[in-house]
């Protein structure tokens, strides 16, 4: 059996067919969407899209945030940004933790929201980092 996945970025649709299972960054920790599971909808953090065929990762994408739609037969992950593994860059990824921390540094402590907002951009970083093959790099 297999379950219908599509991986849809603001800029186009990054991949779209059955596999077995998918291995999804949510929120609160990794979530197979498999054949059959239970309806739900679920936010994510910065981290990689696994897809399974076969017992076996066939491919791999970074997701910035979003949320994902499962159901029974199909899971539709809305991303705020999307990019093959292989298309990633350890520099551009580090280049825009800096820039978010900076950012962080400067910001109203009294601003709880827009703190919260930058400290997920600065996971979402952190995360990709590490996908790319970057070092892992401290927690602000």
């Amino acid at each position: 059996m297999s379950i219908e996945v599509e991986i849809v970025s603001p800029e186009k649709v990054l991949f779209s067919r059955a596999v077995e299972m998918a291995v999804i960054p949510g929120l609160e920790g990794d979530i197979a969407a498999m054949p059959d599971r239970a309806p739900m909808m679920l936010l994510l953090r910065g981290g990689v899209v696994e897809l399974y065929e076969n017992g076996v990762v066939t491919e791999r994408f970074f997701v910035a945030g979003g949320f994902a739609d499962m159901t029974a037969t199909r899971c539709t992950i809305l991303a705020d940004q999307a990019t093959a593994l292989a298309d990633l860059s350890v520099a551009d990824a580090q280049k825009r933790l800096a820039g978010l921390e900076a950012s962080y540094d400067a910001a109203d402590k009294m601003n709880v929201p827009a703190l919260d907002l930058l400290m997920a951009k600065m996971q979402s970083a952190r995360a990709e980092i590490e996908a790319a093959g970057g070092e892992a790099v401290k927690a602000a």
